[in-house]
């Protein structure tokens, strides 16, 4: 069975298990089907509702959702919109999103990836066009401003790292959902420094990157503790909410070396390295120095950082 190893931090300010809602894309499986085999492997009772869109209830990981592409979600049923949803199904992936997770509901879920995958489901390597994601929603730590502003730095620190040494699959990186983190914004981070505010930090989020399509996007957890704020500069409808929304990994579900640990590891990766002071400090001083006043190409700067995080022994992805 995959581990899914705690993180450094495995209890919230309230002294429960941090949770983590996830968020699977796939193909090759219509949503009833999905529903069916999520019922069966999990318990509970598949419920259709409008169209397309379907609820698993009293399963053993709590209610699931399953339904057709999201912003269809919301349009008021007609016959415009079913044809719309039954053209684009080659294409629009189905999508299973979860109640927050324990670590049990986690490998329970796991559980429900091997079996999509017994039946047929494709991700994002199984076809040009489909680019299915994985998002995983891991609930802060705390409210303290060094719980959301370090694995942010964190993050902004070895992402050109972490896309270097397991690489997006094409069709997800030439579309602008998971772009990565701008020059100029991490720039920014680290001279605001790990000491920072929360309300420093979205600030400087809201002048470099107001958008919601970023590997790690940080307008829940901004959202939740100013929701004017947010609202005022950002058009995009931001659900918000405690948790880190980590939409870079890849939905590889016909892989069969492939699991949710191994994507649960890569944030693992990203809480370790901002747990640790110095190593924050060494790598907020070579970006610095890497990148001069131009950058030109971020491949120097994940070369350098794997040698950083390989001489602190963080090298590997499931470390």
């Amino acid at each position: 069975m995959p581990e899914f190893t705690p993180l450094p931090q495995p209890l919230n300010a309230k002294g429960n298990p941090r949770l983590v809602g996830v968020e699977i894309e796939l193909g090759g499986l219509d949503e009833a089907r999905v529903a069916r085999i999520c019922a069966d492997t999990l318990g509970g009772t598949a419920k259709q509702g409008d169209g397309p869109f379907w609820t698993i209830t009293d399963s053993e990981i709590g209610d699931v959702e399953i339904y057709l592409d999201v912003f269809l979600r919301n349009a008021q049923q007609s016959k415009l919109r079913d044809l719309a949803l039954d053209i684009g199904r080659e294409v629009i992936p189905v999508e299973i999103v979860t109640e927050p997770l324990d670590h049990a509901g986690l490998c329970r879920l796991d559980d429900l990836r091997a079996a999509l995958r017994a039946a047929g489901g494709l991700g994002s390597g199984a076809g040009w066009f489909f680019g299915f994601g994985l998002h995983l929603n891991i609930e802060i730590a705390s409210a303290a401003d060094a719980d959301i502003v370090h694995p942010l730095l964190a993050y902004a620190l070895i992402e050109d790292w972490i896309r270097t040494a397991n690489p997006i699959d094409d069709a997800r990186r030439v579309l602008p959902f998971t772009d990565p983190y701008p020059t100029d914004f991490v720039r920014a981070l680290i001279a605001a420094g790990p000491g920072a505010s929360r309300d420093q930090v979205t600030g400087i989020y809201l002048e470099h990157t107001p958008s919601r399509n970023r590997g790690l996007d940080m307008l829940p957890i901004f959202a939740h503790f100013d929701p004017g704020r947010i609202a005022a500069a950002i058009s995009d409808k931001t659900s918000a909410r405690p948790t880190f929304h980590f939409r870079l990994p890849d939905c590889r579900i016909d892989e069969a070396d492939w699991s949710i640990a191994d994507e649960w590891n890569r944030w693992l990766l990203v809480e370790r390295v901002a747990q640790d002071a110095d190593l924050l400090a060494e790598l907020s001083r070579a970006w610095d120095d890497d990148h001069g006043v131009l950058t030109l190409s971020r491949k120097s700067w994940a070369a350098r950082c794997g040698s950083i995080l390989k001489a602190a022994g963080l090298d590997g992805i499931s470390a």
